[in-house]
């Protein structure tokens, strides 16, 4: 079984594809008046406004954080700082857990996590190394 599409709610498909472009470094693809797709190494980020997509029901932010492995935390950290976002933790810190990382929320209420891919810390048997 793979994870292969997490869907992103959004209110303006413009505004979300701009701001992810800007923040994950890749074009993207439009897939449909409402579908923005991000190919993030394998599984696809997809922000999806309903009513862009004919669907006639408002979009709400997920509750709970998408967390995204990325190389050059900092250089990430730097283009959520220079975007639109509704909130930025202060800093990159390192959890408990071992992982680095830093917190935001998208234009849209989105949760997110950004955290440095050589410090992920997945919890499987056989990843012990950040405990």
């Amino acid at each position: 079984m793979n994870l292969y599409r997490v869907i992103l709610p959004v209110s303006n498909i413009e505004e979300a594809a701009n701001f992810y472009k800007h923040i994950l470094g890749v074009e993207g693809r439009r897939v449909s008046p409402g579908r923005y797709y991000f190919d993030c190494g394998g599984t696809i980020l997809a922000c999806f406004d309903p009513m862009a997509d004919g669907d006639g029901v408002e979009s709400r932010c997920n509750p709970e954080h998408i967390y995204l492995a990325v190389s050059g935390l900092e250089e990430v950290y730097n283009r959520v700082k220079d975007s639109k976002a509704l909130y930025l933790e202060e800093g990159i810190n390192t959890r408990p857990w071992g992982e680095e990382s830093f917190y935001a929320k998208d234009p849209f209420g989105n949760p997110l996590c950004f955290v440095n891919k050589s410090t992920v810390f997945t919890g499987l048997e056989g990843d012990e190394s950040h405990v």
